[in-house]
């Protein structure tokens, strides 16, 4: 059975930092990417950041590059997603998922047939 399980989300004010982890049980991650995305209310699920569990190849949405750093340990089974200089914009629900994606796919929605229950990110201003 394929668990992800969040945590870390919470409310810090604008330029704050907060570090989500996202422990995976259930699947052999060698061939896998790690995912974060995000969803604001009303809007649709965008992709954050990854990292290819082999190798560790590391890929970035424009609005987060500089400010965030996924990392992953892999004794531990877990990614971890820094967020430093947080903007109010990047209120979301933070969601960990897990896919064999392809470096040409990695950054969509569908490409992740498991997914983390998600945490909440409040920035304020």
């Amino acid at each position: 059975q394929v668990q992800l399980v969040e945590s870390g989300g919470g409310l810090v004010q604008a330029g704050e930092s907060l570090r989500l982890s996202c422990v995976a049980s259930g699947l052999s991650l060698g061939s896998y990417f790690m995912t974060w995305f995000r969803q604001a209310p009303g809007k649709e699920r965008e992709f954050v950041a990854a990292i290819r569990w082999s190798g560790g190849s590391k890929y970035y949405a424009d609005s987060v590059k500089g400010r965030f750093t996924i990392s992953k340990d892999s004794a531990k089974n877990t990614v971890y997603l820094q967020m430093n200089s947080l903007k109010p914009e990047d209120t979301a629900v933070y969601y960990c998922a897990a896919g064999r994606a392809i470096v040409s796919t990695y950054h969509q929605v569908r490409s992740y047939p498991n997914w983390g229950q998600g945490t909440q990110v409040t920035v304020s201003s």
